[in-house]
């Protein structure tokens, strides 16, 4: 790892801070301290990585190389301020896709986004190798050494400033999160008639599959892809769910290019 970073802090202990500390240390990295306003999250997590514990903002330790800041977006403007305090000679950074670089404010402490772009759960680890991360810093020297420091969980390293992040996490919201409700939609339909979800998994791994020689575009199937009329109107009969209609109406019109 680049010499500059040694000391790590974690400030949270959600999804993203427990695979990516569980990551450091796979790699032989130790995280200093973990952070988080419950003990019960903040000692798990801490277990698990070997490191110290603290609720307290006051018991940050000071110093640190890196903070690595993963908690709601809704509450960075409250924490950041509070871990810069701490952090004079070191590097703050967000792990917030969505969440711009100004949201640190006026400050002469080296900070940054180091964003990894994937579903983070505590119950299954990721691997970083196969993950992109996004960077970007208040300096040139910062952004150099969060890349140096990104390369130790994966090649994968991008420099990306905010503006264009923003569309890269709505696109991420599309890919990911849409279409796991789109799953869970699935999963509802199929339980109501017995049917296991699990039989739905061969067809999702050869639909991204696809994608690795294919555009979206071009490996679209199904009814509004033909434009089946007759078949898509048979479905929405089925949908019980007003919502869940809406969304395959929506859905099959936006295939069909279709804007009302």
């Amino acid at each position: 790892m680049s010499g500059d970073i040694k000391r790590i802090v974690i400030i949270g202990a959600g999804n993203l801070a427990t695979n990516l500390g569980e990551a450091l240390l796979r790699q032989g990295i130790k995280v200093e301290q973990v952070f988080s306003r419950t003990e019960r999250s903040a000692e798990s997590l801490a277990k698990r990585l070997g490191s110290r514990r603290t609720t307290s903002f006051d018991g940050i330790v000071t110093g640190a190389d890196l903070y690595i800041v993963s908690v709601k977006d809704c509450v960075l403007d409250i924490v950041l301020p509070k871990v810069l305090e701490k952090a004079a000679g070191g590097i703050v950074v967000h792990t917030a896709g969505s969440v711009p670089l100004s949201v640190f404010g006026d400050t002469n402490v080296a900070h940054g986004v180091f964003y990894p772009m994937q579903t983070f759960s505590k119950q299954k680890n990721v691997n970083f190798r196969e993950i992109s991360i996004f960077v970007e810093a208040s300096d040139e020297r910062t952004c150099e050494v969060l890349e140096c420091f990104s390369h130790e969980l994966t090649e994968k390293v991008y420099r990306l400033d905010s503006e264009k992040r923003r569309y890269l996490h709505v696109a991420a919201v599309f890919v990911c999160n849409f279409a796991n409700h789109c799953f869970a939609i699935a999963d509802d339909l199929l339980s109501a008639h017995n049917i296991p979800f699990s039989v739905m998994l061969p067809l999702i791994n050869e639909t991204v599959k696809k994608l690795e020689m294919l555009s979206p575009r071009e490996s679209q199937t199904g009814p509004a892809a033909r434009r089946d009329i007759d078949v898509i109107n048979e479905h929405l009969e089925l949908i019980e769910s007003p919502v869940a209609r809406d969304i395959y109406e929506i859905m099959s019109k936006s295939i069909m290019g279709i804007d009302k």
